[in-house]
């Protein structure tokens, strides 16, 4: 097989008001045709920066340097028109957020014909017949109708799969995946990375993969490109990176990945019951909360449809308790309930002693102090005009404006050490911070009120393994030291079994399975929860080579 693309020396800095930051520093690599390359790092490793300087998409302030030839010619090199030609044509590439690569105001068909229209000579009936074509082959149910919707319509893997559909509709030679699966539940992200592997022998296509999942590598990738800093540290076959590795830090990622998985991911730190734990925070008894659905027509019957089901459950005082299940499983519906943001339809609701019913939309406001939540996303649920010391003002502004000024700022620096910074990042603004720093903010800032009940919403699933396991430590710390119980709303079934004393299994609004986070691992009794937990991607490229045939052959 022949070079598809080779990148010589490439160099990538961005100039900033103090300094030029270096993001990528003299990386060479060759990707052949057919060929399937996984390049992984930590958060800063540079890796999408590679791959958005070969497509022209750095930001104003970046710069790259070097080769990056693609059938010879220097893409580097090209100007804004002769990259729009090859963009999207025989170079194609998903995003990892598609609710922000998708235009909510434009239908889904309108956005693909584009494509079409600016690559090829196609006509409009024949243009709107490809994409419906790529949208069925994809796997998306009623094309048609889909073709004619909104990206909003749909979920998250679905969007994923438009965008997949997007990307294939030229039958590029080069796909581009960044990070296409970190938001998705491990179901989704099986079939989101089969079908990646599926398009690839139908069009014949080279792909460049990049994650911070040395799971979804070892199922898909059959190269490696390993960065750190900005740096290439090794280079190899898929086997030979995961089972005879060269460099340290390539043996320190696959270490971290293997303290975080269902095989061997119980935490030695859970505490054993104690009697304190009998007291029930929330107390759910066949609670249900119900949406209308769009109306077809004017005269149309209304439509509902139940984001939760019935649920009956309850969170004891001093637990953590994980809360896991597909896209639409209504598990993130469920924790808005107990929050007091989305109003109960039908059941009883407890919360902290406070009565929550559909009669009851108003939640006191001592009952928000003591529950506190931090979302996935620390950077769109942090204020980016806001300094640090400024975002961790507000909630003693909100709850203690009675204190002086010096008690305030000596406890928002006791929190800071007590979430791993220092008050040295009080005058510092949110994109200033890693990820992880910036999750810790988001921690911090839930705990300055005191709560008694933390809600957290898939907190670590878009952190890469290292800075994951940091603030897993971090919140096991805090609930044994401060006795806090947690929620904990997750899609990372390793991550729910390391840290959760009991675990909460959801499908379409219901619980299908609950109890002892161990014995409902151990022994799933759903078939529901079996095929959660199989489809979680290991760090073995060997066992999910296995894991793949035997899904072909059940398909089949």
């Amino acid at each position: 097989m022949s070079d598809l693309i080779r990148v010589r020396d490439l160099t990538v800095s961005f100039k900033t008001r103090h300094e030029a930051i270096l993001a990528v520093d003299r990386l060479s690599f060759k990707l052949k045709e057919n060929e399937i390359l996984g390049i992984v790092g930590e958060s800063g490793s540079g890796k999408s920066q590679t791959v958005l300087s070969i497509m022209g998409l750095l930001e104003q302030n970046g710069s790259a340097t070097g080769e990056a030839n693609f059938h010879g010619i220097n893409l580097l090199s090209l100007s804004m028109s002769e990259l729009n030609r090859i963009r999207g044509k025989e170079i194609g590439m998903i995003f990892q957020d598609p609710m922000s690569s998708l235009n909510p105001y434009i239908t889904i068909g309108s956005q693909m014909s584009q494509i079409l229209a600016q690559h090829t000579d196609l006509t409009k009936k024949e243009r709107e017949e490809k994409c419906v074509e790529m949208l069925d082959l994809v796997g998306i149910t009623n094309p048609q109708k889909r073709f004619d919707g909104y990206s909003f319509e749909l979920s998250g893997g679905m969007r994923q799969r438009v965008m997949i559909a997007s990307a294939l509709l030229t039958s590029p030679k080069l796909l581009i995946a960044d990070e296409p699966t970190t938001a998705l539940d491990v179901t989704v992200q099986e079939k989101i990375l089969d079908l990646i592997l599926e398009v690839r022998d139908r069009f014949h296509m080279s792909v460049i993969l990049i994650t911070h999942d040395l799971g979804v590598v070892a199922r898909t990738c059959e190269k490696v490109l390993v960065m750190k800093e900005g740096r290439l540290q090794e280079e190899g076959e898929l086997n030979q990176i995961y089972y005879s590795p060269e460099s340290e830090y390539t043996r320190e990622l696959l270490n971290k990945s293997k303290q975080i998985n269902l095989v061997n991911s119980k935490d030695p730190r859970k505490e054993e019951k104690t009697a304190y734990e009998e007291n029930k925070l929330v107390e759910a008894k066949e609670v249900s909360v119900l949406f209308d659905l769009p109306k077809e027509g004017l005269f149309a019957p209304r439509e509902l449809i139940a984001a939760v089901d019935g649920v009956s459950a309850e969170i004891l005082e001093g637990e953590i308790i994980g809360v896991v299940g597909e896209s639409g499983s209504g598990k993130s519906s469920f924790s808005r309930t107990i929050l007091g943001l989305q109003k109960v339809t039908s059941g009883e609701l407890r919360v902290l002693g406070q009565q929550l019913n559909s009669q009851k939309t108003f939640v006191a406001k001592t009952l928000r102090q003591r529950m506190q939540v931090v979302f996935q996303d620390p950077y769109s649920s942090l204020n980016p005009r806001m300094t640090i010391q400024e975002i961790l003002l507000e909630p003693l502004l909100v709850f203690f404006s009675d204190q002086d000024r010096s008690v305030r700022f000596d406890r928002i620096r006791d929190v800071l050490v007590e979430v791993g910074l220092d008050e040295h990042f009080l005058g510092r603004y949110p994109h200033e911070l890693s990820g992880g720093q910036c999750q810790r903010v988001a921690i911090a800032r839930a705990l300055l009120p005191i709560p008694e009940l933390l809600v957290c919403d898939e907190a670590v699933s878009a952190l890469d393994a290292s800075v994951r396991a940091e603030i897993i430590d971090l919140l096991v710390r805090l609930k044994n030291d401060r006795g806090l119980t947690i929620l904990f709303i997750a899609h990372d079934l390793a991550v729910v079994r390391k840290i959760c004393d009991r675990v909460i299994v959801m499908e379409k609004g219901k619980i299908v399975e609950q109890g002892d986070t161990e014995k409902v691992f151990q022994n799933p009794k759903e078939e529901y929860t079996k095929n959660l937990i199989s489809s979680v991607p290991v760090a073995d490229p060997r066992l999910e080579k296995q894991r793949r045939l035997e899904r072909l052959s059940k398909a089949n």
